[in-house]
């Protein structure tokens, strides 16, 4: 009898400079068969960026196609350009037994867990100790200007505003101790019965064993 999991569609999201990217990197060195969902995008392909591996490249008229099928879990415009996460590759992964992480915002997991895979869907959100160090790590990554860094601040209200839409949320004040809180939730949950199709089989067997004994 196999006893193959599902994979999950674990969800990450968070203000910018919360930690979303920096945790989702050390979950997939934790486990390497944790992969990104490769987005797909109506915006031509950068230098060097691959099909495929960076995004799924896409016209206006496929893009929608797509999205019209309902075959795209979730999508945006941004800028004048579509991006979203196609539904094929993640129901392939996961049926696969692996699991699919999703850097996204409340938005696109709103829509996720609203889609035909959504009962597999986990998601975490990331909240920061307190506004004050939230810009300080802004300002520390030295990575935005001033400016950049104001926006950011003022969306970053309205993307708390969404915490409790999601199934845990995590306080990162020590990188480490959330990385392993992060940890323990996708362990527990890559159990959960819905991700055990194996298991109605073995329910049976026991009632014909059971049958058979009478």
């Amino acid at each position: 009898m196999s006893n193959k999991r599902r994979g999950l569609l674990i969800i990450l999201s968070s203000p910018s400079g919360a930690g979303k990217s920096t945790l989702s990197k050390r979950l997939i060195n934790w486990d390497p068969t944790i992969g990104f969902s490769v987005s797909a995008t109506t915006r031509p392909p950068r230098p060097g960026e691959v099909d495929g591996k960076d995004y799924y490249f896409k016209s206006h008229d496929e893009f929608a196609a797509l999205v019209d099928s309902g075959e795209m879990l979730e999508h945006a415009e941004v800028f004048g350009n579509f991006y979203g996460s196609p539904k094929g590759p993640v129901e392939s992964a996961i049926n696969e037994g692996r699991d699919v992480l999703f850097d996204i915002d409340w938005q696109g997991g709103q829509q996720v867990r609203a889609s035909a895979l959504g009962k597999h869907v986990l998601s975490i959100f990331i909240l920061p100790p307190s506004i004050a160090e939230l810009e300080r790590r802004l300002h520390t990554r030295a990575q935005d200007s001033d400016e950049v860094i104001a926006t950011r601040m003022k969306k970053s209200r309205d993307e708390i505003s969404h915490w409790d839409e999601y199934d845990y949320v995590l306080v990162n004040d020590e990188l480490d101790e959330t990385e392993n809180r992060l940890k323990t939730i996708i362990q527990a949950e890559r159990m959960r019965k819905s991700q055990q199709p194996w298991l109605m089989d073995h329910i049976r067997a026991l009632n014909k064993e059971f049958e058979e004994r009478q």
